[in-house]
């Protein structure tokens, strides 16, 4: 990290402070010379930043130790990240539905709640109030209150820009820009960051997904609607207006003509000009597991259509994974080898081929993960949450 040149003492602080929380949360207990070879300071610079954290809250240490009997001088410090010095939020928002995460600092999901809203075209107030009421119930099942809460990021299913600001081209996007950062400072005080849905995808996949550590990867949130996140040598990719992704053009592709998902093709298909009765996605994917024609029929298109879209994302971004995610990904997997055999007629630069194995939490994972990194880069300037004798969590507080 760094520890000299032009930055300001406050700016090096800040990110030597991030660099050792960062590994922290990875490992249960480092010493001072493990922190020295992660983050590249001084053992000087090292411990002056976790006598820093140690001041603060942030983290603790552990009961000193000698590597051998024999050994002299000063026992090795011991360090270990305060997992429950706050809570961070990660909520996903779509349409019809919220759902609300609530992670201790090392990313561990100890609460969780959805709610329903009333129509996708309800006013702004009611939509704030559902989200705030889904986020409410996770953190009671989490053991705490808003009081807990040191930074919270919101997934939308709409184009976000890196300043937070939605894409009103749309009619559906509008839908989304209700004011809910604003809404929430105000209520609890909680710093909201806005991202767009498979955006947050990928960084979950990158993070907990079958795209660990990859720094090239395309996740495609696959259900209803088609959308892209992509993560290009280690960075999430926005676009100059946050629509990065966003999957319009495949209105142009030949043999794929439309943006729809996985789920909202395989109902239709499978149902068809003749009426048969409408089934749910995962009905058609056990139909044709059991042998049924239709159903089998419906999955080799779709595996056509699903190798088509891969085929333009790799041809425009090369990336060295595309991860198939969303609450279809369980069932998307008896599509891989459809995919896998038509890819090379579609373009020379064939990507590995994966689902998500994070299902319908993809996107509050990814949220999760967002805030995590916001809570870290800004934790000089954060206070923690006032501890709970009882739990060694954050207080409750009686509210307001």
């Amino acid at each position: 990290m760094m520890e000299a040149g032009a930055a300001t003492p406050q700016l090096l602080r800040r990110v030597n402070a991030h660099a050792v929380l960062a590994f922290l949360r990875t490992t249960d207990v480092a010493t001072g010379t493990d922190l020295m070879a992660w983050t590249g300071l001084t053992r000087a610079s090292v411990i002056a930043v976790c006598e820093d954290l140690l001041r603060r809250g942030w983290i603790s240490e552990l009961e000193s130790f000698r590597e051998g009997a024999s050994q002299k001088g000063r026992p090795a410090r011991r360090f270990e990240l305060n997992s429950r010095a706050g809570f961070v939020l990660g909520i996903d928002i779509g349409a019809g539905t919220t759902t609300a995460a609530v992670a201790d600092l090392r990313g561990t999901i100890v609460g969780k709640a959805s709610r329903s809203f009333r129509g996708a075209e309800i006013p702004s107030a009611e939509r704030i109030e559902i989200v705030d009421e889904a986020c409410r119930a996770a953190l009671a099942e989490a053991g705490t209150g808003p009081e807990g809460v040191l930074g919270a990021t919101a997934g939308l299913a709409a184009p976000v820009d890196r300043d937070g600001n939605i894409l009103m081209s749309q009619h559906f996007w509008r839908l989304f820009d209700v004011g809910l950062r604003s809404a929430l400072k105000d209520l609890h005080g909680w710093t909201v960051l806005l991202e767009n849905d498979a955006n947050l995808a990928a960084l979950g996949e990158r993070w907990r997904g079958s795209g660990v550590g990859v720094d090239d990867l395309v996740v495609l949130l696959a259900s209803e609607r088609m959308g892209a996140g992509i993560i290009e040598s280690g960075r999430l990719l926005h676009g100059h207006r946050g629509a990065a992704g966003e999957m319009a053009y495949l209105d142009m592709v030949e043999g794929v003509g439309s943006s729809a998902g996985i789920a909202l093709l395989a109902r239709d298909w499978f149902s068809g000009p003749r009426g048969k009765p409408r089934v749910e996605a995962r009905e058609v994917f056990a139909a044709a597991a059991a042998g049924d024609a239709a159903a089998v029929a419906v999955l080799n298109r779709l595996s056509e259509r699903l190798a088509r879209i891969i085929a333009s994302v790799a041809i425009m971004v090369n990336p060295e994974q595309v991860v198939i995610g969303g609450a279809v990904a369980e069932s998307a997997g008896a599509l891989l080898p459809g995919i896998n055999t038509l890819l090379p007629r579609f373009t020379a630069t064939v990507p590995r081929v994966t689902v998500s194995p994070l299902g319908d939490s993809i996107v509050t994972v990814g949220a999760v993960r967002h805030a995590l990194d916001y809570v870290e880069a800004n934790a000089l300037d954060l206070e923690p949450a006032p501890q709970s004798p009882a739990s060694g969590g954050p207080a409750a507080r009686p509210e307001r």
